[in-house]
């Protein structure tokens, strides 16, 4: 299925200072160097946020990592747990139309969704609070016909059911999830065959409903109040936590400061330096952001140290490409990614 980027776009997008402390927390998890991992959890906390995907979003993002904005979108458009279009303001709506739910009636679920809410998927209903899709299997084929609705299940769904649920929905109430038929969770139609003296009333609804209603936040989006940020790879539990600090190790005296962002004043600093340039050429600078593996940070520290241009990076060779990476902290990306054969072309383009 081709995935592509709606083609309307807010302007911009921010974190909420909530989710921004959070966000920055999960890149702590990761070893320098390897940030780009966080990837999946901050693409997901935004459209937590916002609802669906957005192209600034990603761009944001992809720049807090560090990554050239290709790279972001890749994963985004790769995974469809990703909506790159707007959703509904209230909920969007997914039915499961694999074998199981097929045989129970999925079918009629979607029909419902086409009545009531859009007769194509991924298009909002005429008041803006729905949307829905159909999605493979959602791996509660003993609950047939089912639905994801914001972040729990909706089981054992009838035609009237279902209809009703988005008649709550649209009211402002948020109805119970887990199964709608009276079954506590997946034990047989017909009841207990075996086990039957579980005591199943320890709590009203089963363990996954019973946390869903009690925090009666089935369809609330995230926006990182939920609960105190914890960060324990880190010793901390504040909900501030915030990366330790390191300590400069002494410069090596033959090496001359640089007011490049992102050097640490503890590079080790290996092989011969290039030939470098105190401004761009009258011509103005090129855009680094085009060699595959550069993003907005790596091209600003890239531009304090005095490369501006594709022809200076084409010309590195192995031990000035070893000088870089020392200053970069990210070794092995530039041969990896192979940033002198990138920018000869880049040059010659």
């Amino acid at each position: 299925m081709l995935r592509r980027l709606h083609k309307d776009q807010p302007e911009t997008f921010a974190f909420t200072p909530a989710n921004q402390k959070w966000a920055e927390a999960q890149i702590t998890k990761y070893p320098e160097g390897r940030q780009a991992s966080a990837i999946i959890p901050l693409l997901w906390r935004a459209q937590e946020q916002e609802g669906w995907l957005t192209r600034p979003a990603i761009e944001q993002i992809s720049a807090m990592l560090d990554l050239a904005y290709i790279r972001g979108l890749e994963v985004a458009s790769f995974y469809f747990m990703f909506q790159l279009q707007p959703v509904g303001s209230v909920a969007h709506i997914q039915v499961c139309g694999t074998l199981s739910c097929m045989i129970c009636g999925a079918e009629d679920l979607i029909g419902i969704c086409r009545e009531k809410i859009a007769d194509k998927p991924h298009v909002l209903s005429a008041d803006g609070k729905f949307s829905w899709e159909e999605v493979e299997c959602l791996g509660s084929c003993a609950n047939a016909p089912m639905a994801q609705i914001g972040k729990d299940y909706y089981e054992d769904l009838t035609s009237a059911r279902f209809t009703e649920i988005l008649d709550e929905l649209a009211a402002g109430q948020v109805p119970v999830p887990g199964p709608q038929n009276g079954r506590y969770a997946a034990e047989p139609l017909k009841g207990l065959t075996t086990l039957q003296d579980y005591d199943s009333g320890k709590t009203q609804y089963n363990a996954s409903v019973q946390l869903a209603v009690d925090l009666g936040d089935t369809i609330k989006r995230i926006d990182g109040t939920e609960v105190p940020l914890l960060t324990p790879w880190l010793g901390k539990t504040a909900r501030t936590a915030a990366p330790a600090k390191k300590k400069a190790a002494p410069k090596p005296a033959a090496v001359k400061a640089s007011s490049a962002p992102n050097v640490s004043d503890a590079t080790v600093v290996e092989g011969k330096k290039p030939r470098t340039m105190t401004a761009p050429r009258k011509s103005g600078a090129d855009d680094l952001k085009l060699i595959s593996g550069v993003g907005p940070k790596l091209e600003a520290v890239l531009n304090g140290l005095g490369f501006w241009h594709f022809d200076q990076v084409a010309k590195w060779t192995s031990t000035e490409v070893a000088w870089v990476d020392s200053n970069l902290k990210f070794k092995g990306r530039i041969e990896r990614d192979d940033w002198m054969a990138q920018a000869a072309k880049l040059a010659k383009s």
